[in-house]
């Protein structure tokens, strides 16, 4: 028997059509006693966790949840444009 054609290709089940864009935020992460906080200041959204590790992957999942549930007029309200992170030297004393 010869083989068969096969048919056009079919998505894998659970695909989705529409791609996910990622956008590139700010993650400023201090130290606060005996855990991390984790602040974007774009949006102004903060998580914590108790090693850097974990206060970035929580903020990041706020920011998900943010995006996900937020009205776009609500994202574009928030939203600070360019967000410029840097260190200063002031004389003290």
């Amino acid at each position: 028997m010869g083989r068969q054609a096969e048919g056009p290709s079919r998505p894998a089940v659970g695909y989705n059509r529409h791609m996910k864009t990622t956008r590139r935020l700010t993650a400023i992460i201090e130290r606060d006693d005996d855990a991390y906080v984790a602040l974007c200041p774009e949006l102004d959204i903060a998580s914590q966790g108790l090693t850097v590790e974990a206060a970035r992957s929580n903020l990041v999942e706020a920011l998900e949840l943010f995006f996900e549930s937020a009205d776009p007029t609500e994202v574009a309200r928030r939203l600070h444009g360019e967000v410029f992170v840097t260190q200063v030297e002031v004389a003290i004393g």
